[in-house]
């Protein structure tokens, strides 16, 4: 039998892992189809090998567009239940991916708990759990204290880890030189920034980028190219900092897979509804299709409250022009740690996004579900249309707050119902209305 270390490593030796069998049959895939697309780097399986109890899954935009949900707690609100419920709640309601951004507490017992009990890959941000792990001050960290947090993770079970490799001391010049509106708003890549402006230091991430693939390699993590740049208001969108970072994230992108190690690359952000088709199809030259994780992107900057609407709305847009991973945007999003009700909206905008790309995309068998709607709304048959929706509980709950005074009909149309007087004008039935 042939040894391989990564899902890369094998699938460039030609060997198809369980992982990829498993990934075939959720994708309508072969898994000869799968080893390939992983082999070219256009595909991800993000899975740990100490990551026991993962059902995994795909990443790659002819694949199902997948969805992260960020969670974790914040010196504000740091009930590890009570995250650990939110955890559960949105596998349940279908999130591929769980990314944990604790900035406070014992973040390695939740991590620990996270890749012992979730199914769904998981992710983090090794430079935020760095001050929290060694509890010191940022300027007093040294790189190795970094890289230390890096393989302390990737034991753990982590699957992906986003490393904000991409900025460099030149970033420090254009930052103060293009005087953005808003700056650099990527919390890891701020704590880099502040880092190298601190200590005068070359970014850790950067300068020691091979020794971090090594470690990742020995536990099959993927790297998750972090967009420090990213813009963070729609005039930022664009610019000449994160085109220069995305440029530099190509260039990692390919040294991590000379090392057979998985990546996938980050996205804005905030941009213009009409920039992004171009921002998908500069990433995917620049970074040779490698898998495109995207935050929204949202498409304007003044619906606080209702971020996840604007997140929606550019997710299924960039998602339909390539991109492979959204990243959830909640109701809470520029105001709040989310709540559970905050999560369970933001998953569903997402989920509404990514499987409306899907259907643009057409994903084999992508758009079954919704020809099965067609026919139980036709056929006026609310339990069949409950089995079919994103959302069945709220669904149901409309409904029955407004019930109808017929069974065959909603409170919106009553008897002027145009399915059931359709219906009952090809059976040759009369219409009746009043």
């Amino acid at each position: 039998m042939k040894y391989y270390t990564t899902q890369m490593d094998a699938a460039k030796q030609n060997i198809i892992t369980k992982e990829m069998k498993i990934v075939a049959k959720k994708e309508n895939r072969t898994p000869e189809e799968i080893r390939s697309l992983i082999a070219d780097g256009k595909v991800a399986i993000c899975a740990n090998k100490n990551h026991k109890c993962l059902d995994a899954n795909g990443v790659g935009s002819m694949l199902k567009t997948k969805i992260n949900v960020n969670l974790g707690v914040s010196r504000d609100c740091k009930d590890y239940n009570i995250e650990m419920q939110k955890v559960m709640e949105a596998v349940n309601m279908g999130a591929d991916a769980i990314m944990d951004l604790s900035s406070h507490g014992d973040t390695t017992a939740f991590r620990r708990k996270l890749t012992a009990e979730c199914p769904a890959m998981i992710g983090t941000v090794p430079v935020y759990d760095s001050v929290i792990h060694y509890q010191r001050d940022l300027a007093t960290l040294t790189a190795k204290d970094f890289i230390d947090v890096v393989k302390l993770h990737a034991q753990d079970g982590v699957d992906f880890v986003t490393l904000h490799c991409g900025i460099t001391r030149k970033t420090i010049k254009q930052i103060k030189t293009h005087k953005r509106k808003m700056n650099i708003v990527s919390r890891g890549g701020s704590l880099v920034f502040a880092w190298m402006c601190m200590t005068g230091n070359e970014n850790p991430f950067y300068e020691y980028y091979d020794e971090i693939l090594d470690i990742c390699r020995e536990y099959d993590v993927t790297v998750s190219l972090g967009d420090a740049c990213r813009p963070g208001c729609l005039s930022d969108a664009g610019d000449v900092c994160q085109i220069e970072e995305l440029v530099r994230l190509g260039e990692l992108t390919k040294r991590a897979w000379a090392k057979n190690v998985q990546v996938i690359v980050e996205g804005p952000g905030h941009v213009p509804l009409d920039q992004i088709e171009a921002n998908m199809k500069i990433q995917q030259t620049i970074c040779m299709g490698a898998p495109f994780y995207v935050l929204g992107p949202l498409v304007t900057d003044i619906a606080p409250g209702y971020d996840h609407i604007t997140s929606a709305i550019g997710g299924a847009l960039a998602a339909a022009a390539g991109a492979a991973f959204l990243c959830y945007v909640t109701p809470a999003e520029h105001l709040a740690l989310p709540n559970l009700d905050d999560v369970k909206q933001g998953i569903i905008a997402s989920k509404i996004a990514a499987h409306a790309a899907d259907i643009a995309k057409h994903i084999p068998g992508a758009r079954e579900i919704d020809d099965k709607m067609a026919d139980a709304r036709r056929n006026l048959d609310w339990e069949a249309q409950w089995k079919c929706a994103i959302d069945p509980d709220t669904a149901k709950a409309i409904r029955a707050d407004r019930s109808p005074e017929h069974d065959d009909t909603c409170s919106m149309c009553g008897k002027f119902c145009a399915v059931r007087s359709m219906n009952k004008a090809l059976n040759g039935e009369y219409i009746d209305i009043l």
